[in-house]
């Protein structure tokens, strides 16, 4: 399980340094993409194959559904670390998250997700504020 929230900063080549924590279970390679809300996402081999399978099985008459299919899967690319436990990010992903610098690379349980530091802090200080009122609007969460 992917958890906690780490900064770091992108440097001149879009290399990030990926916590080390996250390094260990994202395994030698894995695929990163274009996320929701304005995130980019980590996924393990095992997890995209999962998702990937998920997607064929949208139907490919909704126009809606197509550009999501498109659009995932054309901004995915497959990824190593390096001897540093840096990754590459692709520019166009970069531009897709509004990165310029500082990050912030975060665990969302089945993956990894890293954000514009400021995108994330303004998205964690919204979600905060609303954060028990969208606990009792999940009833699958019981306590």
């Amino acid at each position: 399980m992917f958890m906690g929230d780490y900064r770091h900063s992108l440097d001149a080549k879009n290399r990030l340094i990926i916590p080390a924590r996250f390094r260990q279970d994202l395994g030698e390679t894995f695929v990163v993409t274009k996320g929701l809300d304005g995130c980019l996402t980590l996924h393990t081999e095992a997890q995209w194959a999962e998702r990937v399978a998920q997607l064929e099985k949208l139907p490919a008459t909704r126009s809606d559904v197509r550009k999501y299919v498109r659009l995932t899967l054309a901004r995915a690319q497959e990824c190593t670390f390096d001897s540093q436990g840096r990754i590459q990010l692709p520019a166009l992903l970069v531009k897709d998250a509004g990165i310029q610098r500082r990050c912030a690379v975060i665990g969302a349980a089945d993956h990894v997700e890293i954000w514009a530091e400021e995108k994330w802090d303004a998205y964690e200080k919204d979600a905060g504020e609303d954060f028990e009122s969208i606990a009792e609007s999940l009833p699958e969460m019981g306590r």
